[in-house]
């Protein structure tokens, strides 16, 4: 996989998970929203893994 799209990748991962410590640190945080995040996360971590 091209370097700068891994790089890309790996800059949206960082940004949700800030998005979920965000929303986890808030007095009544949104459980769906958090799910949302976590999912889009692990599709991202699997993508930048690339097919094992």
């Amino acid at each position: 996989m091209e370097n700068s799209h891994v790089s890309a990748l790996s800059a949206k991962h960082a940004g949700l998970d800030a998005r979920i410590k965000a929303e986890t640190s808030r007095p009544l945080p949104d459980a769906i929203l958090v799910a949302s995040l976590k999912k889009q996360k692990l599709r991202l971590k699997e993508e930048i893994r690339g097919p094992n």
